[in-house]
């Protein structure tokens, strides 16, 4: 299978959509922001969707829409939370470089707003904090390229990502 797809993961906030247009136009490939799949496919917002099935029967709708993503030169921004399925995250590997866009906390905390309104998947009694704490691993396991994205410009982080695709992926 080709991997000629560029995945984008990261914490809510981190820039995947943003990055993810950007990168596309640049690359002159497809973008695909897989929130938006799972909200075309189940015809509700990802919101309606966690408080119907709870966070756990969310990230399994995640994990089964992303796991059966069949694209080509395109540049895929993930859901925050896509890193806690598996299955997904091995087929991502297998049809793109996953690169994590990289953010401190104070960061991500400074450009979220109202978590439930953007389809944050918090666990009860759960803080950003928590979360945060909770997913850094799971996004550096699956990264192929880890760009810091700190005080850095969208074109900056662009150029990079760019830059950093056309090497082979390790």
């Amino acid at each position: 299978m080709d991997r000629d797809n560029v995945v984008l993961i990261g914490m809510p906030g981190s820039g995947k959509s943003t990055v993810g247009v950007v990168l596309a136009k640049r690359l002159g490939y497809s973008f695909v922001d897989s929130d938006l799949v799972i909200q075309d496919r189940y015809g509700k917002l990802l919101h309606d969707l966690i408080l119907e099935h709870g966070v756990e029967g969310f990230w399994k709708i995640e994990n089964d829409v992303n796991a059966g993503l069949a694209t080509h030169r395109s540049v895929i921004a993930t859901g925050g939370s896509a890193v806690y399925g598996a299955e997904a995250m091995g087929h991502l590997r297998e049809i793109g470089t996953i690169i994590y866009l990289k953010l401190p906390y104070e960061e991500i905390a400074e450009r979220l707003g109202d978590l439930s309104a953007r389809g944050v998947t918090l666990k009860s009694g759960q803080s950003l904090e928590d979360l945060y704490r909770e997913r850094i691993p799971l996004y550096e396991k699956y990264a192929h390229i880890t760009l810091d994205c700190d005080k850095k410009m969208l074109r900056d982080i662009v150029a990079e990502a760019a830059s950093q695709i056309c090497m082979p992926a390790m």
